[in-house]
């Protein structure tokens, strides 16, 4: 029993001793590359570098300094590579770490103070700059930065004395100079951002802080404010976007959450209700617009939108009154939006309102000389008010624009009875009735012909007007059909 023991127990030591011997020759082989193979990386680094292949090189470069982590060389040579992807943060350590290994080492100090500077540290650049002139005194570049490094503090300084004072125009100026001398400084740029919000320029605001975001590590400040600011101005994917990248770099921040549900409901309801529309359900999107100023009833750009889009929608439900009020209400709101002029255009021309439907088009076409559409509605709505002088077949019958064709025959059967000739007994007034039976059976024949109604719609008289125009009864009919022909006026309904 005891032999046993022994013998599975000199089994497992034998067993970890090979393992040992294993893994001692894997890591000698990552750790301890030969110089053959380190500088084989560093000929195929080189070579992938010159050739713009710069992951590649990357890659190359690991290996090296992996294989010889004691090589001050390999380190600058990645932190070069890293400076052509523009990593300049990841370069620094590399460069650190060369200078650690050979303190001498110029040129790795001047790429470290030139890093420094552009990144707004203006105090440990010049120690590097300084450290070079002490060995290079007449080292032309390092004299140069220093200079930057100098003018930067100052302009530095100016900047924050300008902005404690509430100059932000002054402000902007001169950290438009900073931002020029240290462009990887988010601190410059998030300061010109808040003072271009002061200013009322959000949009700037926001070209500076997308920078921002990847000059930070933990950037959700900048993450959060941007998402704000395209929330503000109707941006709601973008604001979307960018309050995920934010709970991306902490799920549990609580200002970014609570910002995040707030935009993911109201997207979902502008996408939803834009989706209706498509789908010509107006009705349906009315209702998502109006539960949009209902869930965001405090940034302008939502209820506008809103109203714009509901507008549409009662148009295009031929909802004319209500329409009219809506459109009205929205373009007030928003005077230059063309599109509210446009569509309560269409509502005035739902009315029959000719004119009116002429002045909203000529104001939006102000606006946007160039609009196709503008020019089409224009140029319908003019014929239409040309037409509505001469003959309007709808007035005619008393009915609106949307009528359908069984509300046409109704309106022209009670017209007829009431006004046929042979309901009056002079013969002043037989042929005033005349006239108006003649227009009001000329209505019914075009409203009801879908061809011939088109042509009325687009501000066309199928009837030519201007032949129709005659004394007494020398008026011709439509079709060739004259009831009136032979002096016996019997008059039948037929059903249709």
């Amino acid at each position: 029993m005891e032999s046993g023991r022994r013998r599975g127990l000199s089994s497992v030591l034998s067993s970890l001793s090979l393992l040992c011997v294993v893994l001692d020759l894997q890591l000698d082989g990552v750790l301890g590359a030969t110089p053959v193979e380190i500088e084989h990386h560093l000929e195929m680094g080189r070579k992938l570098l010159a050739a713009g292949q710069l992951a590649e090189a990357l890659s190359h470069y690991h290996s090296a300094v992996e294989g010889d982590s004691k090589n001050y060389l390999t380190y600058y040579k990645r932190a070069a590579v890293f400076l052509a992807m523009g990593k300049s943060k990841s370069a620094l350590p590399d460069l650190s770490q060369a200078i650690q290994l050979k303190p001498d080492f110029l040129a790795a100090r001047l790429q470290r103070g030139n890093i420094l500077l552009k990144q707004g540290n203006t105090e440990e650049a010049r120690e590097d700059f300084l450290a070079v002139l002490n060995r290079s005194p007449d080292h032309e570049e390092a004299h140069d930065q220093l200079h930057k490094a100098d003018d930067l503090e100052l302009l530095q300084e100016e900047a924050h004395e300008a902005h404690h004072r509430g100059d932000y125009f002054t402000t902007v100026q001169v950290l438009e100079k900073v931002i020029e001398l240290s462009p990887w400084d988010p601190e410059s740029r998030e300061l010109r951002a808040e003072c271009y919000i002061r200013l009322g320029d959000p949009r700037k605001a926001i070209m500076d802080l997308t920078p921002a975001t990847r000059l930070r590590a933990d950037n959700r400040a900048a993450f959060l404010k941007l998402s704000q600011l395209h929330y503000s101005l109707g941006d709601h994917h973008d604001s979307l976007s960018q309050v995920r990248e934010c709970l991306k770099l902490d799920q549990d921040d609580k200002e970014c959450f609570v910002h995040y549900k707030q935009v993911k409901k109201l997207s979902k309801q502008l996408d939803s209700a834009e989706e209706l529309i498509l789908e010509q359900r107006y009705q349906e999107a009315t209702e998502k617009y109006e539960s949009v100023m209902r869930t965001e009833p405090n940034v302008a750009f939502y209820t506008n939108k809103a109203k714009e889009r509901i507008c549409f929608c009662l148009v295009k439900m031929k909802s004319a009154e209500e329409a009219v009020d809506i459109c009205s209400e929205a373009h007030q709101r928003e005077p230059q939006n063309i599109h509210i002029l446009r569509d309560r255009a269409e509502a005035y021309i739902l009315q029959q309102e000719y004119e009116k439907a002429v002045e909203d088009y000529q104001e939006a076409r102000e606006f946007d000389q160039e609009n196709q559409e503008l020019r089409e509605g224009l140029e319908r709505a003019q014929k239409l008010l040309k037409q509505s002088r001469k003959r309007d077949y709808y007035k005619i019958l008393g009915v609106s624009r949307s009528a359908n064709k069984q509300e046409i025959i109704k309106a022209y059967r009670k017209l007829a009875q009431q006004w046929h000739p042979d309901n009056f007994q002079s013969e002043a007034d037989k042929k005033e009735a005349e006239k108006k039976f003649i227009d009001i059976a000329s209505a019914k024949e075009v409203l009801t012909n879908p061809e011939m109604r088109q042509k009325v719609d687009s501000g066309e008289d199928p009837l030519d007007p201007e032949n129709q125009q005659g004394g007494g009864g020398g008026r011709e009919w439509p079709f060739g059909f004259n009831p009136f022909e032979g002096g016996n006026f019997h008059f039948k309904f037929h059903q249709h």
